[in-house]
């Protein structure tokens, strides 16, 4: 896959998780504790997956930093997505997120067709996004 695309899906990925990280910003008021645990969980470990992913495709023989980037990106959104809810679901998120992130590059490196891979993945995203889109209408 090109380096250009791949850039290309990790931007457009982190604009994806700050725009949903301001709409939830909005409505964590109308969000209970176990939603937004959910919220978190799914967050913090779509992040890391997707990140570990998309990185090992990248760079393959980069094993150590990239286990490193991806369990710290899936820290980091898993926590403050966590954040906006309480320090239970903080904590959630940021286990959630890390242990998502160590497992995401071994996953990404044995994958056989890696764009039907990249493409699941995505869909997941999508489809997890909808799910917690409809959640919060609901709530």
């Amino acid at each position: 896959m090109s380096s250009f695309i791949i850039s290309f899906l990790v931007y457009m990925e982190a604009c994806i998780f700050a725009g949903i990280f301001m709409y939830l910003f909005r409505k964590k008021k109308l969000i209970g504790f176990q939603l937004g645990m959910n919220i978190s969980q799914v967050m913090g470990g779509m992040a890391a997956l997707l990140t570990g992913v998309l990185l090992i495709q990248q760079f393959p023989f980069h094993f150590t930093l990239i286990t490193i980037i991806s369990a710290g990106t899936g820290l980091a959104v898993g926590g403050v997505f966590g954040l906006l809810f309480d320090y239970q679901t903080f904590i959630t998120g940021l286990t959630n997120g890390m242990i998502v992130g160590l497992m995401a590059p071994m996953i990404g490196s044995v994958v056989e067709v890696p764009v039907l891979f990249l493409w699941f993945i995505h869909g997941l995203f999508f489809v997890s996004f909808l799910a917690i889109y409809f959640s919060i209408q609901r709530s």
